[in-house]
């Protein structure tokens, strides 16, 4: 009996320095540069994470792993097994962007954790980039999993400090919040009294202190770190739980409305989630992380996408004076069946034949490539999207819009026509309507259109950022692409770097745009935090270019207390800070002939780049870039501002050496003021060459642009100087 005992006693020490030699296996990555250093390993049956940037921690430990419903998740007995490593090292070309190469340079280490009892795997895949990391969950082809669905997704950001978060609340339906600044520790009082004082829930996410991704991070330890997810493919779009009192995130994914999040069978893998890292917030805007974790190009022949600048009519339906999608007042008439030619118009459609011709004659004259046409097709007298199961037809027009004609009026003066499918949200109908839709398309020339999902999701068991709502969206960008139509959608989940995969995704709305300027306003530095947030997925359709802030311009209008938060000035910098391959020139025609050399700017810059640089920015509170454009050498910067205004200074040491500029500069006059002086700006010209430099004030609310071209002429060997432009 004695020697039993000492044989159990033996076993059991035996099977404690097993346990205690797996839990001892840790993984140890360095990025390439040496400055993040990453540590993975096994405790208490449980993965674990943990991040430095310079010696300082991010990520304290945190904890991973998956709650699976009906069965063992993977939540407990898991242990570091093996961990294999390797490296990357590639250049890439973009079909457009804002850099015409883009390095994707990580070092990688994939953790294989096994499961005690189930004998279930489950790999980590971690790449370590200079400017932070991504990883993701991997689940082998294995017997003992199959097909499974996610209860929770067990992710955790343990961060080690209390940050000041730029953030929106969690919302499964909308996010078109405008952002909140506060620390971590106050979010809760301050999302009630920043974002949620302009715009209610749609559909509350549940749990308690939610929020949405990407957030911007900035400490009082000299750290900005950005935090979303790359590459969201079948799968619910992350938010984030929030623990404000010990400074922990964790993964809240979107659920259906049936509380299912995601259905998925092995061999499968998650989503990227991304920390990008820097002690410099201008490294955080020019971060390729997100892109980079995406698949490369699947479209073989590109040459049919191309970046445009557009008009539209689309702003005459916001301002207030009267104009309307719909044809008629007759809310009964169903699309496709009802003859819309026996009634009686309501005599304020915006988009009728004579309308859009002016549209397109002022496109040809100005040089813009497209005219974006909202409300031309059946459906807009009554589109509440619960109570019809069609709402829309996609090939039916309405009898005061030929598109015969238009089409070839349009081709004779070099404008192509965008296409609009608002789907009121009834995605399942559009779908079922998308060949069609696209061939109609194809048959009258369009070649890109504007997507659009209002109100409540149809299929009605889901949100707009649920798995099934994920995978609609990239449906009809990869049938678009067989189409070679180009994409630009709105109300759609925010962006996550597809559009390297599916570069015909030219643009997502998927935040508070600029038509909220007409419906309570955006806050006058929702600019400076766009970029650290909505746009590190990818471009965004903010429609910029309003010339006329103020509502009451419009005599007998019903929005005179409506204005826009900016100056004019500040209109012409968002061309460089607010990225897009697709670019709006939004407001009214009449209004850019007010000001013609303010308008020369937007007819000026481009839309696709050779190269970007950050040269000054904090979250919420300005940015300035300066970007390159593929042709003529020419550069052009641009900035935005708070309501404190902000004054710039740059060198211009990124021009080319021995060669003399043309520098234009659109400003903010001396007293301009987004709230009492919105339009009042300057335009200067120098010569000037990359030894001298700027100093360039943007009034509150305010911005400014310049124009830098090359001009014949030497370069003069002398002490470079500062020019003052408008102190």
């Amino acid at each position: 009996m004695k020697h039993n005992n000492y044989l159990i006693v033996i076993a059991s020490i035996l099977l404690s320095c097993l346990c205690a030699a797996q839990e001892g296996v840790k993984g140890e990555l360095l990025s390439p540069d040496g400055n993040l250093r990453l540590s993975v390993y096994a405790q208490d049956g449980l993965p674990y994470y943990e991040l430095q940037y310079k010696g300082k921690p991010v990520l304290k430990p945190s904890k991973l792993g998956f709650d699976l419903r009906y069965e063992r998740g993977y939540k407990d007995g898991l242990s570091l097994v093996d961990v294999q490593k390797s490296s990357f090292d590639q250049t890439w070309q973009p079909v457009w962007g804002e850099y015409a190469h883009v390095r994707n340079h990580y070092n990688e280490l994939c953790a294989r954790f096994e499961q005690e009892g189930s004998g279930r795997v489950l790999l980590l895949r971690f790449r370590l980039f200079d400017d932070g990391l991504g990883f993701r969950y991997e689940f082998p082809e294995q017997p003992t999993l199959h097909i499974f669905q996610v209860k929770e997704e067990l992710t955790e950001f343990n961060l080690a400090h209390d940050y000041t978060a730029y953030c929106m609340p969690g919302d499964y339906d909308t996010n078109e919040f405008t952002y909140t600044t506060a620390h971590i520790s106050e979010l809760e009082e301050e999302l009630v009294n920043q974002s949620l004082a302009h715009k209610g829930y749609e559909a509350k996410s549940e749990g308690g202190l939610v929020i949405q991704t990407p957030v911007m991070l900035k400490g009082d330890n000299g750290l900005y770190v950005n935090i979303h997810e790359a590459a969201l493919v079948d799968y619910p779009a992350m938010e984030l739980n929030v623990d404000d009192r010990n400074f922990v995130f964790s993964s809240n994914l979107v659920p259906n409305k049936n509380g299912e999040k995601a259905f998925k069978m092995a061999p499968c893998t998650t989503p990227w989630r991304t920390v990008i890292v820097s002690d410099k917030a201008t490294d955080i805007l020019a971060s390729r992380l997100i892109y980079n974790l995406n698949d490369p190009c699947k479209i073989e022949d590109t040459s049919w996408i191309h970046p445009v600048k557009y008009l539209g009519v689309w702003w005459e339906y916001f301002v207030g004076i009267g104009k309307t999608w719909n044809y008629s007042w007759y809310r009964s008439a169903v699309p496709g069946v009802t003859d819309y030619s026996t009634l009686e118009p309501n005599g304020h459609h915006g988009a009728t034949t004579e309308n859009v011709k002016k549209y397109i004659d002022f496109a040809s004259e100005n040089g813009f490539g497209g005219v974006l046409v909202e409300g031309w097709n059946e459906g807009w007298e009554d589109w509440s999207s619960y109570g019809r199961e069609r709402l829309f037809r996609f090939d039916k027009a309405y009898p005061d819009f030929d598109v015969e004609d238009l089409h070839a009026y349009a081709s004779e003066r070099g404008v192509k026509l965008i296409m609009h499918h608002e789907t009121g949200s009834n995605a399942a109908d559009y779908e079922r309507q998308l060949d069609r839709a696209f061939d109609f398309m194809n048959e009258h020339g369009y070649d890109a259109v504007k997507t659009g999902y209002v109100g409540g999701i149809v299929p009605r068991s889901e949100y707009h950022a649920s798995q099934w709502m994920v995978n609609h969206y990239l449906y009809v960008a990869q049938k678009a692409a067989e189409k070679h139509i180009m994409v630009n959608s709105h109300e759609a989940v925010r962006p996550t770097g597809l559009c390297r995969t599916w570069p015909n995704w030219m643009a997502q709305e998927s935040a508070r745009g600029t038509e909220f300027e007409t419906m309570g306003g955006n806050p006058a530095d929702h600019t400076t935090i766009l970029p650290f947030t909505r746009l590190m997925g990818g471009p965004m359709d903010y429609t910029p270019g309003v010339f006329q802030t103020r509502m009451d311009y419009y005599e007998g209008g019903y929005k005179p207390d409506q204005w826009a938060r900016t100056t004019l000035a500040r209109q012409l910098g968002l061309y460089l800070t607010m990225y897009s391959p697709i670019q709006m020139a939004c407001d009214l025609p009449e209004n850019y002939q007010r000001f013609p050399d303010a308008f020369q700017f937007i007819k000026d810059v481009p839309v696709d780049w050779e190269d970007s640089r950050y040269l000054e920015a904090e979250p919420g509170d300005y940015i300035t870039v300066a970007r390159k454009s593929k042709e003529g050498g020419k550069w052009f910067v641009g900035c935005t501002a708070d309501e404190n205004g902000h004054t710039a200074f740059f060198k211009l040491d990124f021009l080319q050496k021995g060669q003399l500029y043309k520098v234009t500069v659109y400003a903010d006059a001396p007293d301009a003021h987004y709230e009492h002086n919105p339009q009042a700006y300057i335009v200067r010209s120098y010569e000037l060459s990359r030894a001298d430099a700027l100093r360039i004030k943007a009034a509150p609310g305010g911005g400014f642009a310049v124009e830098i071209e090359p001009v014949e002429g030497s370069v003069s060997r002398r002490k470079g100087k500062t020019v003052n432009v408008n102190l």
